[in-house]
């Protein structure tokens, strides 16, 4: 006696999956392109402005403020943003599916 095949899950379907796949994507090189642009941005920030880079502030040079201090902030920010994004996507593509 066999049993009746049970209807697909629409929530793993392979559509669903490479839909949510190509958005997390985009989402993902958003972020790695944020954070390389803040990492390739440092040099040529001194590279370009050495004067307003060597500007005092708060004890250190503006070079070393952004780079010590606030360069770890801001990754921090980015990896946050990527995660609640990224369940966001998940969410909304289970919602629209569930419609």
């Amino acid at each position: 006696m066999s049993t009746p095949p049970s209807p697909p899950d629409a929530v793993h379907s392979e559509e669903f999956l490479r839909l949510l796949m190509r958005r997390q994507l985009k989402l993902s090189v958003g972020s790695a392109a944020t954070f390389f642009l803040a990492q390739l941005g440092m040099p040529l920030l001194n590279y370009f402005a050495p004067a307003m880079m060597a500007t005092r502030v708060a004890g250190f040079t503006l070079s070393w403020l952004i780079l010590g201090v606030l360069f770890f902030p801001f990754v921090w920010v980015i990896s946050w943003s990527f995660i609640q994004r990224s369940m966001a996507l998940e969410e909304d593509e289970v919602k629209s599916i569930k419609r």
